[in-house]
């Protein structure tokens, strides 16, 4: 897959993981690509490593937004615990 296609799938993926995952997120829409992005990734090779599958495909491939979405559902919740007990600190 090409570049155009991963940014797609990493915007919607990300995009995916914060509906499935409400609540605020400091970041914009460059924050939910690079997650959905970098989520795809971790999803392919999660998917690899743990059952042995090739689950990047294709672009049309269930099994590739299948683990571009769960990859970003991870990615998302350490993201969100990283900068949830940075922002927690602040003194008002």
């Amino acid at each position: 897959m090409g570049i155009i296609a991963w940014i797609l799938i990493g915007l919607i993926a990300g995009a995916i993981a914060k509906s499935l995952m409400p609540g605020r997120d400091p970041g914009g829409i460059i924050i939910t690509m690079l997650i959905g992005i970098a989520g795809g990734l971790l999803g392919g090779w999660l998917g690899k490593v743990l059952f042995g599958v090739e689950s990047i495909d294709g672009f049309f491939e269930l099994s590739t937004w299948i683990a571009a979405i769960v990859g970003s559902v991870i990615l998302l919740a350490l993201y969100r615990a990283v900068t949830g007990s940075r922002h927690s600190h602040r003194h008002v």
